[in-house]
This record gives C-alpha cells, structure tokens and sequence, in this order.
C-alpha cells in the first residue's frame, strides 16, 4: 500500500533551531538542518545499516574546495584555443555571470554554426545528483538537444562497460539480470551456497544511482548464514564480503576468476555432477564450449591442477568447491570490478556458464546475479509507479563512443576502432561540455587525459568543487549541491519518494544547473523550448504528476503534490519478487524465450564469434592477462572508496578522516613490505611506466600476498603539473591505470588492475594543494570579439 510520511516532530530541538527536512542522497536518505553557518545530518529513521558517507556534508557545504563564482581560464581569455599545454596550471579570471554566458553563448554559437552539433561532446557521468529533476545528466543533455541540436554521446559506464555489451548477447536484457532477478529476500529465503567471484564488499551496497532508504545488505547476508547458507568469498581483498557473512575466503591472483570457473565447470563435468537436462533444454553452444573446456581444441584440459598454477588456488580448494555446489541451491555472483579488467568480458560470461552447469539459473536465490551488492538497488524489488524523470529531448547526432574510449577520440579524431562487431570513426570534437562527474577520478591514465583534454577548442564544467576537471576547464560554472535546491529523490528499486526541500542558502554565487542552462539557451534563442515554460517548481509538480496518477491507476492514495512536498516521503508499492524474465524462462523456455539470437543462454555465440576479435572469442576463454614484470612485480587493485562515492565530496570530513599525513591509504601484505623496508604507517611511492604517486600505507594480512591496494577518487594533485608525468601526491591511482578496452567487443574500462613497484618515501612531504582554489587574476577587461571568430 502506498502511505505518506508523517512530517518528522522538531518539538524537542530548540526553538530558534530550524526543523530538520527530508533529503536524500546516493548514500542513503537523512534529515538535515541549517542552522546559521552549521549543517547537521541524521539518517533516515527506518535505515537499519545507516551509510555515514552523509558525514561528508556538514563539512563539505561551505569548504575552501568550493567554486564560488563563474571562471575562465585566462590563456582561452587570451585568444588560445585548440591545443594549449596550460590547461591544468593556467591562471582563471574571474567573471560576473551575464560576461561569462555571453562569451560562452558566443562560443557554443560559433561551434554550432562552422562545426555542427556533431563536433560537441555532452559529457556527464550521472553521479551529479539524487535528484530526479537536478540530475545534471539529463540537464546538459536536454540543453545540447534543445540548444545545440544534439551532441556526440558516450554509452554504457566505466562500472560495467564490459558486462553491459555482453550480456545481452549471452543471457538477455542487462536490467533484466541486474534489477529483476535474484533478491536478498530470495537469498536469506532458498540460497544453500553462495559464491561471490570479487566479492559483495558493503561499501558498493551503501551506495545507489538516486537513493535507497534502507540498507539491508549486511542483515540479509546475516540472516541468510543463521539459515544455513554458505558464503564462498574469491578474491585477493578479505574485506570484500563483510564479517557477518562468516565466508570462506579464497585468495586468488586478480584477474585469475575465469582460469579457476572453468576448472570448477571442468571438475563438474568429469566427475558427471554438472546438469545435462538443463544445459540441454535451456542454452545452446555446450558441445563447442565442452571441447574447449576439455582440452579437445587446443590440448589442454582446464582442470583443477591447470587453473591452481595460474589462480595461485589449491586444485584441491577448487575441487572440493565444485563437489559442495553440486546439489545444493547455489548462486554464483560476479562484481563489476572483474569486468573492469583486460579481458573483463570473460569472467561476466563464465559465470553464466558455471550457473548454468549448475543448472541453477532462474530458481529462486539460485542461478546468476551478475553485480549483485555491486549498488544498493540490486537485489531488491521494482517499484510498480514511475518516476518522476526529467525528459532529455532528441538527439539528432547519431555519432557516440563507449564511455571510456573519451582520450582515444580526443587524441585520434577520424581513428577507427572496433566496437560491438563494428567498425567506428571518432569524431572530431571542438567542445566538450562537461555537467556531473570527474573524469579525472574516473579515467585512466590521468597524464594522458591530461594531453586528451588540451586538444580541444573548448571545455566547459559546471562544478561545485575545483577538481582536477574543473583545473583544466575554460569555463568553470558553480553549481549548487543537492542541499542548495529543490528537487524530488527517488530510485526505481527502493519505495522512498523523497521531497528534497532547499536546505541552505547557494554557495558564493553558485547556481542550480537548470538556471545556468536556461540563461545559456537564452543567449542560443532555445529558452521556451529548454523550459518550456517552467519554473523549478512547477517542473517538480509536472514532473511528480505520472507518480500521482500510476497511484490513482492503481486505486491507492494518490496525494496531490502540495501534501507530497509537505510530507517525509511517500512510500509507493513495489512489484512482487517473481524471478522476472530469467524466472519466466525457467518456467516455460519456449513461451518466454530470452531476448538473445537463439532465445536461450548462450554458451557460445554465433554473434559474438562471426565478430572474428581474438580479444573476445566465440565462448568464454582463459585469455592471460598482462604479466608482472622484474619492474612492477605487485598487482595494484584500484577499487571503489568506502568514505566516499567515487571522488565526490573528496574533501568530507568523513573521507578526510580516513587519510594518512593527508594521503590516501594503500594496503599491503607484511611480506611485501617487508622485502621493501616499509612498515605500518609509513608513506610510500608507487610508480610504474605511466606515473607514480604518493600514499600512506597499511600493513595487513587482509590482502593476498604480491598485491596492493589503493581505493580510487583522491583528488589528482600533481606535485609540478609543467612535468609530462608529475607525481600525484595525494594518492591518485589513476596516474598508474593503463588507457587500453577490455576488448575489441565492448571497449570498457580496465582500471582496477595493473602492475606496479613500491618503495619507501623517505624526502620531504610535499603539501596538499587538491582542495586549494587555482590562481586568479585580475587583468583589464578583455576584448570578446575573438569569440566570434574562427
């Protein structure tokens, strides 16, 4: 049933206190309230495993990091377009907000009018905000749409930009696999066995694409382990399933996940434990897929012995695992981070294929549930309403790149690459407009981003903090947080729908995004059509109206809008956990056949192997990764933060708080460190061919022996940014990531793993400047006619 909220009491709070409002985060939905120059935060009431991410807040609201008022590099101001090595280092000028709209409205008119639409870049990787209005995504794409007459786009996402290509050629609709199909009440309810390849670490479950109310991993794993159920935890991290599991952990080298499936499939196989009834009935490919797994193709059998000297796994911990998933109800798990690797397409499909082996797929907390614990909102139940969700308008530029292919089309305009069975161009892009995310926090290889980013004309950011994005801008645009708007928070998978009231006054002079877009569409002659019209609040109560009436359609109480923004949220129905179409085709494979060339799982694919790439072969496939070197002997895994959301609110009180001497914090075995003459608590440099930077380090027995770890999302801070690799002294791992696809099929990123050396920092600490403003000048006004030209 649906219900409202009943407003939260502010009795017992002081009178001159003003009352805590709802809000909501990709961390959770909380309270807040603004009280003079102080900000307080407290988690949602009904939360049972409350994030504290929304500690980063208080502290953040009014930091240094802040970007007060509209920016323009001074080297753009002076006429230099194009290639320019002093983005990065290069002073900014300050400028009232009507100057720096009409020198921008005067430069997108230009690119229009002598480039097209098609030499635009809308980049925004959609973390920006909970809000379902003040999403920046869907702002600057519906400004290029309405304003510029479309954009060069970007697909799919550096967190699963293998397994979102692949999916759909092997087991069907990606949503489908990820939001519809195994829930934590299934698991607690059937699952005997769970094994979880990568992990399901609770910092990815804290956190959602728009909000979740209740955190329910750990007390789901919980409950499920007093029921019986086995937890089986692979990988080199041991924090990557939480204590409350009580898993069993094995340790394999990173990115070995698909050597020790296929011996586990291997052992199925000729021990005859594996389900022929069901590979029979329910997928295609085995018999081609079988001769492979059995050595007949290429000599060698992936049996346990094979996979134990190249995952670095007992042959007897791999058999004895194989024999306990015989029979009992089992779940295999792949997390997103062993996609995010070369060749990350081959542990995604592996594990269809071991849950298929199994024949486990579509029962209840059996089967496949790629990335499950990978976001909050997996694992849960649908929503039966829609969203409210902010129309993005027609794109007319058909042109597009995989997500973390951006310095490739910037480097190469004209190149060709291989994608999804096809064969692309990269556009030549003049502007890049930039509204929501980091990409120095989430691309590869930062110093070749860094030449990526100087060979445009222009770059425009809105952001709330001086980034390194925002460093290399033309344009810096302030833009508000999520606490400095109105909006309206929800996720599709989670039946909070939150009223998101203004909590504190704009920073300086930060903007909302919908302003600065419908000002700018002004300046385009694009304002009616960007607006239509339309206030911020009456975009909310258009906007809320489907939700409204999917109630009303449902005969449940429908509040009008006015009592929805008066209330604490309004709790919307979910749809029931039947399995979706994964449980629809276990039931009856014929009637609801999978959305894939043959209807069924596919063990090999026709598709995929007409594609003829050597990178991603016709069924799953041990394809050895780049090996350690006598240079970079260590395997760094570059993975997701726990104390923030990738590198937002860097700054935090919280994400502060977890640093070392101002660092980020790497982890290493005692042998490791040892042989290196470090010790707990030092700071160390870890370098490789690309670059190198600084971090404090802990030594622990949490972590598999030959591999560091360093979390991803400190703000890159080059020591001297006139260098072709500076170091990143603050702990930046993307400075050591390598640029390169998971293959020629999906073209996704590899940054959690590569290769490195580790040694002791014994000099002097150089300071952290990440969070420090760049330097401003004050020069005499200039003259804007060179806006206008070419």
């Amino acid at each position: 049933m649906t219900e409202i909220v009943e407003k939260t009491s502010s009795d017992s709070a002081p009178a001159s206190n003003a009352p805590f409002r709802p809000h909501t985060s990709h961390w959770g939905a909380f309270s807040a309230r603004w009280q003079g120059d102080e900000l307080r935060v407290r988690p949602h009431p009904d939360d049972p495993d409350p994030n504290r991410i929304i500690e980063n807040f208080p502290g953040a609201l009014r930091h240094r990091a802040r970007v007060a008022q509209p920016m323009v590099r001074r080297g753009w101001l002076e006429g230099k377009r194009g290639p320019d090595e002093r983005r990065g280092r290069n002073e900014f000028v300050p400028l009232s907000w009507d100057a720096a709209l009409d020198l921008l409205g005067a430069e997108l008119a230009r690119v229009r009018e002598n480039h097209g639409a098609g030499s635009v870049f809308g980049g925004s990787y959609g973390w920006s905000s909970a809000g379902r209005f003040h999403h920046a995504q869907s702002q600057v794409h519906r400004f290029l749409n309405m304003a510029m007459g479309g954009y060069v786009r970007s697909v799919n996402t550096y967190s699963s930009g293998a397994s979102s290509v692949l999916i759909p050629h092997i087991i069907g609709d990606y949503e489908q696999m990820t939001k519809r199909n195994v829930t934590w009440e299934q698991i607690v309810a059937h699952s005997e066995i769970v094994v979880a390849f990568g992990g399901m670490a609770l910092k990815n479950s804290m956190v959602a694409g728009g909000s979740v109310s209740q955190h329910v991993e750990r007390g789901a794993m919980a409950r499920a382990r007093a029921n019986g159920c086995k937890f089986v935890h692979v990988s080199p991290l041991r924090g990557d399933l939480p204590e409350e599991a009580r898993s069993q952990w094995i340790a394999n080298i990173p990115g070995t996940d698909t050597a020790l499936m296929l011996a586990l499939v291997h052992t199925l196989v000729v021990e005859g434990r594996h389900d022929r009834d069901f590979l029979d009935r329910y997928t295609v490919g085995w018999p081609v897929f079988a001769s492979y797994l059995l050595g007949e193709t290429d000599g060698q059998p992936k049996d346990a012995a094979w996979a134990a000297a190249i995952s670095g796994v007992a042959a007897d911990t791999i058999v004895a695992l194989a024999r306990n998933l015989h029979g009992r109800r089992a779940l295999i798990v792949v997390s997103h981070s062993l996609q995010r690797a070369e060749h990350g397409e081959q542990p995604v499909w592996m594990g269809a294929v071991l849950a298929a082996a199994l024949g486990q797929i579509g029962l209840p907390g059996g089967g496949y549930a790629y990335a499950l614990g990978a976001i909050a909102y997996y694992g849960r139940r649908n929503n039966a309403v829609p969203l409210p969700t902010l129309p993005q308008g027609r794109n007319a530029v058909a042109e597009f790149i995989p997500v973390a292919r951006i310095a490739d089309m910037l480097l190469d305009p004209g190149g060709s690459y291989r994608y999804n069975g096809r064969t692309l161009t990269y556009p030549d892009i003049r502007l890049v407009y930039w509204a929501g995310g980091n990409p120095f926090h989430h691309h590869q290889d930062l110093n070749r981003l860094r030449r990526a980013f100087a060979q445009v004309d222009t770059l425009v950011v809105h952001e709330l903090g001086w980034t390194a994005t925002a460093r290399h801008a033309d344009f810096v645009l302030p833009a508000t947080m999520t606490l400095e708007r109105e909006d309206i928070g929800g996720s599709s998978n989670d039946p909070l729908l939150v009223p998101m009231p203004r909590i504190a006054p704009p920073y300086g002079e930060a903007r909302d995004d919908y302003e600065i877009f419908s000002d700018l569409a002004e300046r385009l002659g694009a304002r009616e059509a960007f607006t239509e019209g339309r206030t911020v609040r009456q975009w909310l109560e258009h906007l809320y109206e489907p939700t409204r009436k999917g109630l009303a359609g449902m005969d449940l109480p429908a509040p009008d809008f006015e009592t929805f923004w008066a209330s604490d949220g309004l709790i919307m129905p979910q749809q029931d956990d039947d399995g979706g179409q994964i449980r629809r085709f276990r039931d009856d494979p014929e009637a609801a056949k999978l959305p894939t060339p043959s209807g069924k799982v596919e063990i090999f694919s026709k598709t995929i192997a007409g594609f003829d790439e050597p990178s991603c072969p016709g069924h799953p496939t041990w394809l050895a990764p780049v090996q350690p070197a006598p240079s970079t002997p260590l395997i760094l895994v570059s993975n997701q933060p726990a104390t923030r959301l990738h590198s937002q609110l860097d700054f935090g009180a919280h994400s502060a708080g977890s640093k070392h001497r101002g660092r980020e914090v790497a982890r290493m075995h005692p042998a490791d460190a040892a042989a290196r003459g470090i010790a707990d608590g030092d700071i160390i440099r870890l370098f490789n061919e690309r670059g190198a930077c600084l971090a404090g380090v802990r030594v622990t027995d949490d972590i598999r022996r030959g591999v560091v770890q360093l979390p991803t999302g400190a703000w890159y801070d080059p020591a001297d940014p006139s260098e072709e690799a500076p170091l990143c002294v603050h702990g930046n791992p993307n400075v050591l990531t390598r640029d390169i696809g998971t293959s020629a099929l999906a073209q996704g990123c590899t940054g959690q793993l590569t290769t490195v050396e580790a040694e002791r920092f014994d000099g002097n600490l150089p300071p952290i400047q990440a969070y420090d403003p760049p330097v401003v000048s004050h020069p005499d006004p200039v003259p804007r006619h060179h806006v206008a030209k070419e």
